[in-house]
């Protein structure tokens, strides 16, 4: 009779810019038994994520996927759930040290869908509040976000657009965001 392999722990982190630092994740990974620490740097929505798929691309069945917090893996409840189902698919683990949750039994795959579907609860309270205050500060006569550029700014952008700058030289030169400024741009066109 052979022994069940035990599994490794591979480590993943992501952070969402080049100016944060993974370095406190990466010692709490490697604490936490991790073998290999795999490190993306993207926003958490929309963007592929190279070294995640690295680490599922080479992990073995019984190893473990361990991360800080699940908000590291994935920012949607969906996308959690369809990498859990991944990983399960594919017999890897998913382990988060902060939210104590370990989908190699039972119990943790339970725990993590009721921590999921109590983040996504709140998401959505979150969500109607924010619809809620902005409808009673428009009852109320406030005009909710950001006010609106004064026409000077906007001005001197089209100004320096139309003597050949790039708007997003222009948006910094005018302390403008560079959205804002193509925005602007755009609608002179």
């Amino acid at each position: 009779m052979t022994a069940r392999r035990a599994g490794d722990i591979l480590g993943y982190a992501r952070v969402s810019t080049v100016d944060q630092d993974a370095t406190a994740q990466h010692d709490r990974l490697a604490a936490a038994g991790a073998i290999r620490i795999f490190t993306d740097t993207a926003s958490g929505a929309g963007v592929g994520r190279p070294e995640l798929a690295r680490l599922i691309e080479q992990a073995r069945p019984g190893d473990s996927l361990c991360v800080t917090r699940l908000d590291r893996l994935g920012r949607s409840l969906k996308e959690l759930l369809e990498t859990v189902e991944d990983l399960k698919g594919r017999g890897i683990h998913l382990s988060s040290l902060e939210e104590r949750i370990d989908t190699s039994s039972a119990a943790g795959e339970l725990v993590f869908h009721v921590f999921g579907a109590i983040a996504h609860f709140e998401r959505r309270l979150i969500s109607e509040r924010t619809r809620e205050g902005i409808a009673s500060a428009r009852r109320r006569g406030s005009q909710p976000g950001r006010p609106p550029l004064d026409a000077e700014k906007v001005a001197a952008l089209r100004k320096l657009v139309g003597s050949g700058m790039s708007a997003g030289k222009a948006a910094r030169q005018l302390g403008i965001g560079r959205s804002t400024a193509y925005r602007i741009v755009q609608s002179i066109r």
